[in-house]
């Protein structure tokens, strides 16, 4: 397996269509764990959904792989990526059971940020968490984000609005 990058216990790769089985039975598996956070696709017709909408030119997405087995431990999107002066985008991503809670996630969302500020050229990326998500938020201080705001009924999820909280990085600068 070719991975964009390997840390720890983890390591990143692009989606195929291939991974669509073990993606939708990893995200129906996890589907107590998510939510109210988030609905990973869970069908293969929303799995393909995912491939075209993080193929397009302003998105991005990443599988999370355990290292020594090579199964999807998670995954990590970047979304609304705009070039020029901002050079940013949004980061979503989340951890497939049982990788839940054994350091996959961190490890994982800290490949894709490194890959996305080396290899992309971001220079920003903003993560919008749930107040009561408290594993997205240890991932988020964790990794150095910092807290930057509050949005109340800022996203549309699991059918109401939901306050969220502005987390962000951005690349290390030289002096």
């Amino acid at each position: 397996m070719r991975y964009l990058r390997t840390g720890g216990p983890a390591a990143i790769r692009r989606p195929r269509p291939t991974d669509s089985d073990e993606f939708v039975a990893a995200a129906r598996r996890s589907r107590d764990l998510h939510h109210p956070w988030l609905a990973a696709p869970a069908s293969p017709e929303e799995y393909e959904l995912y491939l075209r909408r993080i193929r397009r030119r302003d998105s991005a997405g990443y599988l999370i792989c355990d290292r020594a087995s090579g199964e999807i431990a998670g995954y990590v999107n970047i979304s609304g990526i705009v070039l020029g002066a901002l050079r940013g985008g949004f980061l979503g991503y989340a951890a497939f059971l049982p990788y839940s809670g054994t350091g996959h996630a961190s490890a994982g969302v800290a490949l894709v940020i490194d890959h996305a500020f080396t290899s992309v050229g971001l220079h920003r990326l903003e993560a919008n968490i749930q107040p009561g998500n408290e594993p997205s938020r240890r991932v988020a201080r964790k990794l150095g984000f910092r807290l930057e705001g509050f949005s109340p009924d800022y996203l549309f999820i699991d059918g109401a609005w939901r306050d969220h909280e502005r987390w962000a990085i951005t690349a290390p600068t030289s002096a």
